[in-house]
């Protein structure tokens, strides 16, 4: 990410969790209690009756998770419920809320919520339960996510991982486009990552065993900053640990590499409700209906209309919903 993105996020998008997990938003600091939005769904959303009741949406307080729950704000708006949004800066703070019933529905990340369940449930030291397969990861988490009072949607095709990127110019001299190809080279690299990179298993002990890439150096410039993806730009470094949805690679000349291995886990995007409050039909059918149709370039798109255009991310995601014919 460029440094405008990196900023209008968090710091420690995807930070690598102890032991062998990601731990995602839990890693943010920040504000011990809620920002609250409006009492009804905001200018440009879809008018609803408010017939279905109200309903609160919430979840981290960044970019991507903004647009998100403008997605799921506005389908239910226009599924006759009243909302009201509330954000907070980490998630044990809209977790426990989410639980508790003050807030009714988040986007969440599946692989990533479900160690959050995991170790909420079974400790610091709990053996993971999600997988590198969507459904396999929703299906595991299902009865620890019962357990909080909680209900899972189905998760979108979209999904916002750890990933690996390098130069467009090396991809194209050297005909790669997977990390098994930038292994078959059996050319060492050095890698501009995170300084806990060669303890975690998705990053230098992964790329190893998975792919057969020897890792030469790790050089600590952090998760997708931008010293990273300039290590790479200038040739200081030869691949980058970024995130799936960032959208300011191509831009810099840079290009994932895809894990066609799959050694990331599945943090596809994914709606959770409060059983109690949310857990029924209508709301199910209205969240629902982004799983098939919201990818992860459609993903990165509305990340890069609020962090570089600047849009509101109420405008981008009516205008995405449009597009889909679902307002």
């Amino acid at each position: 990410m460029n440094s405008t993105r990196t900023q209008a996020r968090r710091p420690f998008w995807h930070a690598f969790a102890l032991g062998s997990v990601v731990l995602g938003l839990a890693a943010c600091g920040g504000s011990n209690a809620f920002q609250a939005g409006s009492s009804s769904t905001p200018a440009p959303a879809a008018a609803g009756s408010g017939s279905g009741g109200a309903l609160t949406v919430g979840g981290g307080n960044f970019t991507e998770m903004l647009v998100m729950q403008q997605i799921y704000g506005q389908l239910l708006t226009k599924a006759g419920f009243t909302i009201t949004y509330k954000t907070a800066d980490n998630r044990e703070i809209y977790a426990k809320s989410l639980s508790s019933g003050e807030i009714d529905v988040v986007p969440e990340y599946a692989a990533t919520f479900a160690e959050y369940l995991n170790r909420a449930a079974n400790g610091p030291d709990a053996k993971p339960v999600a997988t590198n397969d969507p459904a396999q990861t929703v299906s595991a988490m299902a009865p620890l996510a019962a357990k909080q009072g909680l209900s899972l949607l189905q998760p979108a095709a979209a999904a916002d991982q750890n990933g690996f990127a390098v130069t467009k110019t090396f991809a194209s001299a050297n005909k790669v486009t997977t990390l098994s190809q930038l292994g078959a080279l059996a050319k060492p690299v050095r890698l501009a990552a995170v300084v806990e990179c060669p303890d975690r298993p998705f990053c230098q002990p992964g790329l190893e065993k998975t792919y057969g890439i020897t890792v030469s150096q790790v050089q600590p410039l952090g998760f997708d900053s931008p010293q990273a993806k300039q290590a790479v730009i200038d040739g200081t470094a030869d691949l980058v640990l970024v995130g799936t949805t960032d959208a300011t690679l191509d831009g810099l000349g840079l290009v994932l590499l895809r894990d066609d291995k799959k050694l990331q886990l599945a943090d596809n995007l994914i709606p959770v409700v409060n059983t109690a409050a949310a857990g029924n039909a209508t709301v199910s059918a209205a969240l629902n209906s982004v799983a098939s149709l919201l990818t992860t370039a459609d993903l990165t798109a509305l990340d890069a209309q609020v962090d570089a255009q600047r849009d509101k991310p109420a405008d981008v995601a009516k205008a995405w919903l449009g597009s889909k014919g679902l307002l």
